[in-house]
């Protein structure tokens, strides 16, 4: 069977091909019963768009470059799933490179994006992304990792701590330990702040809530085996003055540390509350299921697109759109014992 083309699909409907394609690019000038009837018979034609003509005609090419710098990382995967759904509904494609978290292979990835013609690019940039520069006139957006100058859409990390370090103040914890993220990241530094923040404006609070001794923060990578390391340096102390919750960057940090808090003997939540951030799906499978505060990815993925598609109106540089985050309760935070 010959394929089907936009002049069989126009003869069929009594319109022109340029009505066809007007369609196909949503544009507003078509009214809603047409576009309707046109839809119908594509789909009963079973036509599809050749991308590559339309992309030689000048046209766009429907597809939306995505740059990441981990697809192993949950978070991440997520990320490029969510936006993988918002697209579709634009009758969008999107193409996945991975940077490996390297500048250099981040300007490559880039290029060979810019070269395929895609329509825009979302970037989560590496963390040695000061050396990078983007290209001009092409449309892009970053995600997660802002950088200076750049449109940038973001979840709220630092109110996002705030969030949850209020979360164990209400529940009585006043040992709060933290595992942050590396130094040279931008979201793991965002949320140290907000831990530091909430820690000082609980020696301010009118109810009297007063820490117990210095903050307590190990640094580490946000997966699993650096949780569980930076778990083992923070209960590694006296009962008295170890943590009687921590609080970590990531949910892969968060189900590390529940680990080391197993291998050490120290039940969860009994004797230790802890709590994540992210909100990746891996969160609700854990024994018990670890409370997170969550990051709205489908949101940040839909806004990033919509930005992309001139869906949405860009974010002016500097002063990125930034989502609300919020606790999922789930079972490995309560009340401190006494010591």
């Amino acid at each position: 069977m010959s394929k089907v083309g936009i002049r069989e699909v126009a003869k069929l409907a009594g319109v022109s091909t340029g009505t066809v394609s007007r369609i196909l690019n949503d544009h507003p000038s078509v009214t809603n019963e047409l576009r309707a009837r046109v839809t119908a018979i594509i789909k009963d034609l079973g036509y599809t768009p050749d991308p590559s003509a339309r992309s030689m005609r000048g046209k766009v090419s429907r597809l939306i470059g995505i740059v990441i710098p981990d697809l192993t990382n949950p978070f991440f995967a997520e990320l490029v799933q969510s936006a993988e759904q918002a697209a579709a509904n634009h009758g969008y494609n999107i193409i996945v490179m991975t940077s490996f978290d390297h500048a250099a292979k981040e300007a490559d990835r880039i290029k060979q994006l810019t070269s395929r013609k895609v329509d825009g690019i979302m970037l989560v940039p590496s963390n040695d992304f000061h050396t990078l520069k983007l290209p001009k006139g092409l449309p892009i957006v970053v995600v997660d990792r802002l950088m200076p100058g750049y449109s940038g859409i973001a979840a709220d990390h630092r109110n996002g701590v705030r969030l949850g370090v209020e979360h164990l103040l209400q529940l009585g914890h006043r040992r709060i330990g933290f595992i942050s993220g590396p130094g040279h990241s931008v979201p793991a530094n965002d949320r140290l702040r907000g831990y530091l923040d909430a820690i000082e404006q609980a020696g301010e609070r009118a109810d009297g809530t007063r820490m117990a001794g210095p903050p307590l923060i190990a640094e580490a990578a946000f997966d699993y085996e650096s949780g569980r390391s930076a778990g083992n340096y923070l209960l590694a102390r006296a009962r008295n003055e170890r943590p009687t919750a921590i609080f970590a960057s990531s949910d892969q940090q968060a189900i590390g540390c529940m680990r080391a808090a197993h291998d050490l003997g120290i039940p969860i939540p009994a004797a230790l509350s802890i709590l994540g951030f992210d909100g990746i799906p891996l969160a609700s499978m854990t024994t018990p299921r670890l409370t997170t505060v969550k990051q709205p990815i489908q949101d940040i993925a839909a806004a990033a697109v919509a930005v992309l598609l001139n869906k949405q109106t860009a974010p002016e540089l500097d002063n990125p759109i930034l989502f609300a985050c919020e606790i999922l309760k789930g079972e490995t935070t309560a009340p401190p014992q006494p010591d």
